[in-house]
């Protein structure tokens, strides 16, 4: 039992300290949308930017790289220890999401680029955020599934039941046998 606890502890320390380096990753390479500075506030200068997108796919890109590594790594070092390792896959990738998510929208890292606008206008970069807020559980989730796929390949590749019964050969319905 201290050995799940130790592995546990370990694996999600580990996501947590990825976390802050996927935050400040994901902060350095997404683009700002750009906003208008009004009379009532910042005001969304084009509603049709990609920046917005850009940033939902930057976190899923970089969490997600990180769950396939940490899954696989966590899979190759805890074989012994599964069921730490899985919690910690589990708890510590949905925290070092939202470890991700904190650092990367304090942290302006990227430079923050605003193309031209009409004169008289006062364009600023705005800030980092999420609008598909599903994307915070591709790091638990997916490295989950490089785990369990792996185990799965490797249980059924140890399984006697992949493994025919009885001789090499196939018995037909006329009870005589076949070789293939």
């Amino acid at each position: 039992m201290g050995r799940q606890l130790r592995v546990f502890a370990v694996t999600v320390a580990a996501l947590l300290a990825l976390g802050v380096l996927a935050g400040l990753a994901w902060s350095w390479v997404s683009p700002r949308p750009p906003y208008i500075e009004t009379q009532r506030g910042p005001l969304l200068a084009d509603p049709t930017t990609q920046a917005l997108i850009a940033a939902d796919g930057w976190f899923a890109v970089i969490t997600g790289v990180l769950a396939l590594a940490s899954g696989l790594i966590a899979w190759r070092y805890t074989r012994r220890d599964g069921l730490g390792a899985v919690l910690g896959l589990f708890l510590g990738g949905s925290a070092a999401s939202l470890v991700t998510y904190w650092v990367g929208t304090r942290f302006t890292l990227g430079a923050a680029t605003i193309a031209a606008a009409a004169p008289g206008l006062d364009i600023v970069a705005g800030p980092l955020d999420l609008t598909a807020r599903g994307v915070l559980v591709t790091w638990p989730f997916l490295a989950l599934g490089v785990y369990a796929a792996i185990e799965g390949v490797l249980a059924y590749r140890r399984s006697p039941m992949r493994k025919p019964y009885g001789e090499p050969g196939i018995t037909g319905l006329d009870g005589g046998s076949r070789t293939l």
